[in-house]
């Protein structure tokens, strides 16, 4: 896995304190990403079942593997939220961190007596990371919603699949990945605002709740369509789904290969195309005028990929993808989970780190984990560890950062404030 990584003490966000109260994916992807990076991610759950991510894609045992992916690295701690007792031990823990994520409906917090005036009572310093569907504010602001809507509303899903198929999703909760790291992104300005605030002679002023950061599912997902809507009002362009392809780029697209496995290739940049069509024998599209450009090579897509796919069945992808390296043609094999688990690249980065998983009444062993993103300092971060179990560190961290006895504890799991 290369170089050896600094200790977890050493990471950038070390002694950073976050209180995460989501479930899902999207608050805890965000709670992901700062525990890799050394915050000390609590993650509050209920009593009874915990996040409801633990029984999703459950192949055995009480816990999914989704789950412990998701949650990497956290401590987890049962608390009902929606008891006074639990609701004041939840404030005394926002008192003693940094960020405190939430991806509740709008209101769900203020009506748990948790709300922003809440937290900011309890600390003023903290960061409020929120999100939700379509964000805190708007006419849509009490609206249900997940990624999957998320990724309808903001434009995403129209752009997806074949133009004679109904529009498709992505193979992943990708509205919800990316409301998380856009999430990361607003809690580490805050609080590198924060620091810099401090050393200020006058306070933030004008903003009621400077710190809170508010990520909407729909804006995330809107983020990502490049010029859809400008090029909409502008020229009344309606973009397509193109399948494979991407509007006005060409050839660039997915090509099956004998052995009936799946190459990309862009061979979009003009002196790139010039030596794709030298590679598999067409010259003569290489040499025309009109197809020097991009723009008419768009024109001339279908002619292109049938050009193109010709070659590509004719080789297995083996083939395929060494001649295209050797011609620096950019090129590449549609991954499986198989050819991902065995693959040296991601292997030599560390992108794919083994753990062995209770499951149940057994322990599957060696099971490979997506590492962490991006490398900082040239070396590998090592997963702390795998989503805990529910509750497993309830009284570790309310007797370590609230001084709470075992006795306490014990009166308080039996009324089922908490585990």
């Amino acid at each position: 896995m290369g170089s050896s990584p600094p200790d977890r003490g050493a990471r950038p966000l070390a002694g950073v304190r976050v209180l995460e109260l989501g479930n899902y994916i999207a608050a805890p992807t965000a709670g992901r990403m700062l525990a890799d990076f050394g915050a000390d991610v609590i993650k509050v759950e209920r009593p009874e079942g915990g996040d409801e991510l633990r029984r999703w894609r459950l192949a055995e045992g009480d816990t999914s593997l989704l789950y412990r992916a998701i949650n990497r690295g956290k401590r987890s701690v049962a608390l009902d939220l929606r008891t006074e007792p639990g609701r004041a031990l939840a404030l005394e823990l926002a008192a003693r961190s940094d960020v405190v994520l939430e991806n509740f409906r709008p209101g769900t917090l203020e009506r748990w007596g948790l709300g922003p005036s809440d937290l900011r009572a309890a600390n003023p310093e903290v960061v409020l990371v929120r999100i939700s569907a379509y964000g805190q504010t708007g006419p849509y602001r009490d609206r249900p919603g997940f990624g999957a809507i998320a990724e309808a509303v903001g434009g995403l899903r129209e752009l997806t699949g074949d133009a004679d198929r109904v529009p498709v999703r992505t193979g992943v909760s990708l509205a919800d990945s990316l409301a998380g790291i856009y999430a990361v992104a607003g809690a580490v300005m805050c609080l590198f605002r924060r620091e810099r605030r401090r050393g200020a002679a006058e306070p933030v002023a004008g903003e009621e709740f400077p710190d809170l950061v508010d990520v909407a599912l729909h804006e995330a997902v809107f983020s990502l369509t490049e010029s859809l809507l400008p090029d909409f009002e502008a020229y009344g362009v309606r973009r397509e789904r193109l399948g494979g392809r991407m509007e006005g780029v060409a050839p660039s697209n997915a090509y099956p290969c004998g052995d009936e496995r799946t190459v990309v290739v862009a061979g979009n940049g003009d002196s790139i195309f010039r030596r794709f069509m030298t590679v598999i024998g067409r010259s003569d599209l290489a040499d025309r005028a009109d197809l020097a450009a991009n723009d008419g090579r768009w024109q001339a897509r279908d002619e292109l990929d049938d050009a193109i796919a010709k070659w590509t069945l004719s080789l297995d992808s083996e083939a395929v993808l060494a001649r295209l390296e050797e011609a620096g043609v950019p090129a590449g094999r549609i991954y499986r989970a198989d050819d991902i688990a065995r693959d040296p690249q991601y292997a030599e980065r560390g992108m794919v780190q083994r753990f062995d998983v209770r499951a149940g009444d057994r322990v599957l062993e060696g099971v490979g984990f997506p590492g962490i993103v991006p490398r900082i300092g040239g070396h590998n971060a090592e997963i702390a560890s795998l989503g805990p179990d529910l509750g497993a560190h309830t009284r570790e961290v309310l007797g370590e950062l609230l001084g709470v006895g075992g006795r306490e504890i014990d009166e308080l799991e039996r009324e089922g404030v908490l585990r």
